[in-house]
């Protein structure tokens, strides 16, 4: 370390604290809107500064030092610390806005289409949306509000119960019309599409009809459930898909239902802060807004 400068550069301490964060040079860039390299020049001058590694550098990983691990923990909370303060600040000093984290599929299929509803309400409010997958189940420490996917496990929040997440077979009505939906067994050589963030869905779907998983002729992967969802509207084969947020897709008849069971998964959607978070009287609006509305999704 460089006795005359006691603190290394906050761009490099950024830069460290996001390629920690995603264990990659390249997303790290993404998000910063960087190159790669330019994300990987910064990380070795903090590294040349403190004199210690980082990072242990392969082909195709990123992987935290004993050092970096411990000193990305103490970055990402600063930063976090960082991004909730200025947000506070400004939210008391100037224009009102509320930090809501929710999942992707929901965002798009049920908070999209009613948020202008609240804006009506409250003009003077801005909302950012921001979205993680619902498999990561954490209230992010720079949101007010998150939506949160689980059995409500969190004793650090308060949580309230919206709706059940629950499994629907779904497939475009064309695939349907020879199908025989009185045998799991149809599925056999038929295409299935995957999830990728829940690659078992199928063999827990058999599991809980008490049959042996289908035999795909083919399957399909991605990485989104609107993906899957958009998939299987086009015809492109069977998908499990999220009920009642994919509802709309049926009402529209782009899906229709392979079988007439639902699935119930134990799982629910909650809305979630931090104990000491609502006392703004614009977040207290929200959510009871929340509450209110998507009782109907129940």
């Amino acid at each position: 370390m460089n006795p005359t400068t006691r603190l290394p550069s906050l761009r490099s301490l950024r830069a460290f604290q996001v390629a920690g964060k995603h264990l990659s040079f390249k997303k790290a860039a993404d998000e910063l809107f960087l190159t790669a390299s330019a994300v990987s020049h910064q990380v070795k001058n903090l590294e040349a500064f403190l004199g210690l590694e980082l990072f242990r550098r392969s082909t195709r990983s990123l992987e935290l030092t004993p050092a970096g691990q411990t000193y990305f923990r103490f970055l990402d909370g600063m930063f976090a610390r960082l991004e909730t303060e200025t947000h506070q600040l400004w939210a008391e000093y100037g224009r009102r806005m509320i930090r809501l984290c929710v999942p992707p599929f929901f965002a798009s299929e049920v908070l999209l289409p009613k948020l202008s509803d609240f804006q009506a309400v409250m003009p003077d409010t801005d909302i950012r949306v921001s979205t993680q997958p619902s498999l990561m189940q954490e209230h992010p420490a720079e949101v007010d509000l998150s939506i949160l996917l689980g059995n409500g496990d969190w004793p650090d929040l308060v949580t309230y119960p919206l709706f059940e997440r629950q499994l629907v077979v779904a497939a475009a009505p064309k695939l349907l019309k020879k199908f025989d939906a009185s045998t799991e067994r149809s599925l056999d050589g038929q295409v299935l599409i995957v999830h990728e963030n829940r690659p078992n869905a199928w063999s827990n779907w058999a599991a809980e009809r008490g049959v042996e998983p289908p035999r795909a002729g083919k399957i399909l992967r991605f990485d989104s459930m609107s993906s899957v969802v958009q998939a299987a509207a086009q015809g492109l084969g069977f998908a499990i898909v999220s009920w009642p947020l994919s509802r709309k897709w049926f009402k529209s008849k782009a899906l229709a239902k392979a079988f007439d069971q639902q699935w119930h998964t134990g799982e629910h959607f909650y809305l979630a802060h931090r104990p000491d978070d609502p006392e703004r009287l614009d977040i207290v609006s929200l959510i009871d807004w929340i509450l209110e509305r998507f009782k109907e999704d129940a």
